[in-house]
């Protein structure tokens, strides 16, 4: 599998591109792969944040393999700690994930985006859901679309697998920005270096905060804060960081973040 992943360590952002012909799609043994991958990201100190994007110029990815669905690969199988593409599940990661979205993603390679934590895609990526056509129903995005944009959109696309461009999905909140077709890993390395500015401890704490609030309401999410449930934010609030960028403004100069 590893044949079909390619693995770059630009400093301390790691880049991964899918590049498994002829449309990128992944299967439950790729999909167990990735979900090592990016947990070796999470566990290495030294990367702080994640690039995923596709190979070749057509496809980001066209989902779910259906060769290996005919071949009785199961719906609901093992495909890895991260679940399908290897992030969407994987909770205890604290450090963001960007998805460089270079041609097609379709069925559950667009729902994988829907847990990135930041989106730029080509203008001429397309973005479409068309398990219903085909026999089955969206899970991620029968979960996420109807709560992140107005729920007659959502069901438009999930009943019809209507397409949809980047422009279109930037213009709903979901794609953060939209560039020149061949340019869309320097977008998102640009992207990633405006993160890297960003204090360590405080992109984990959001991460962290993030999952835990999502079914909360506003006194709930204030209650676990007085209550030092999240640990990482406490951690953050803690931390020598916190105080470091109130003392670089202070002083004109950049911070120097310690992760502690």
């Amino acid at each position: 599998m590893e044949k079909f992943l390619h693995i770059e360590y630009n400093g301390p952002i790691l880049e991964i591109t899918l590049d498994r012909p002829k449309a990128n799609a992944i299967n439950a043994e790729l999909s167990r792969k990735m979900g090592e991958v990016f947990a070796e990201f999470r566990d290495n100190d030294d990367l702080k944040v994640a690039i995923l994007t596709g190979a070749g110029s057509k496809f980001f990815c066209a989902g779910w393999d259906l060769n290996s669905v005919a071949e009785g690969e199961e719906y609901t199988g093992d495909f890895g700690e991260g679940g399908f593409g290897g992030f969407p599940e994987m909770h205890n990661l604290l450090k963001p994930v960007i998805c460089a979205v270079n041609g097609y993603a379709i069925g559950a390679g667009f729902e994988m985006l829907l847990n990135a934590d930041l989106i730029v895609a080509s203008e001429q990526a397309q973005f479409w859901l068309p398990e219903a056509q085909v026999g089955v129903a969206p899970d991620i995005g029968t979960f996420v679309l109807p709560k992140i944009m107005p729920r007659q959109k959502a069901m438009e696309i999930l009943l019809t697998g209507k397409r949809l461009s980047a422009a279109e999905l930037q213009d709903l909140g979901i794609v953060n920005e939209v560039c020149a077709h061949g340019e869309v890993m320097e977008t998102a390395r640009a992207l990633a270096r405006r993160v890297l500015l960003s204090a360590p401890l405080s992109v984990a704490a959001i991460k962290e905060v993030r999952h835990a609030t999502q079914t909360l309401s506003f006194e709930e999410c204030y209650a676990d804060l007085r209550a030092h449930k999240w640990p990482h934010f406490k951690k953050m609030l803690e931390s020598s960081d916190a105080t470091e960028g109130a003392i670089a403004f202070q002083e004109g100069r950049e911070p120097v973040w310690k992760g502690a």
